[in-house]
């Protein structure tokens, strides 16, 4: 999860919404993402889906099973229908997301029975480091009168 913060930082560097994800496999980190829907006018360019994208063509399968993913922030729909059609075991996530968060806070895909697959899932790791990185981003961008 350190190294998930890292790569928050990094995107919150960037001008994007601090959120850092990396997939381990076998105890090494296989892909790394940093939020950039912004910088890449591409709106699935969440964090998950870009350590999801890295670890995939590391591994030459988009199947990524046996691997688990750390993210700072609570994925949204988007990103817990990619965590699970990528077959990914765990999820580990910071802070919650009360707004749009899907695995838990507002709605819980993972919890689904319909759905063939189930990823195991472990919130508020590191929750309060990944929650106020996320708070001091947007209290300086209403400061700055930024755009949200």
């Amino acid at each position: 999860m350190q190294t998930a913060l890292e790569l928050a930082k990094e995107a919150a560097d960037m001008g994007e919404v601090p959120v850092g994800a990396v997939v381990v496999k076998d105890g090494e980190i296989i892909g790394r993402g940093s939020n950039a829907p912004i910088s890449r006018h591409d709106p699935s360019a969440h964090a998950e889906i870009q350590a999801m994208r890295d670890a995939a063509a590391r591994l030459g399968n988009y199947r990524l099973v046996g691997c688990s993913l750390y993210v700072t922030l609570e994925p949204c729909a988007m990103c817990a229908g990619a965590i699970q059609h990528a077959r990914i075991a765990n999820l580990v996530y910071g802070a919650s997301d009360p707004k749009t968060g899907a695995c838990g806070s507002v709605i819980d895909l993972m919890a689904e029975t319909k759905l063939n697959h189930h990823t195991e899932v472990t919130g508020g790791v590191l929750a309060q480091e990944c929650g106020n990185l996320l708070s001091a981003f947007f209290a300086s961008r209403r400061k700055s009168g930024k755009p949200q």
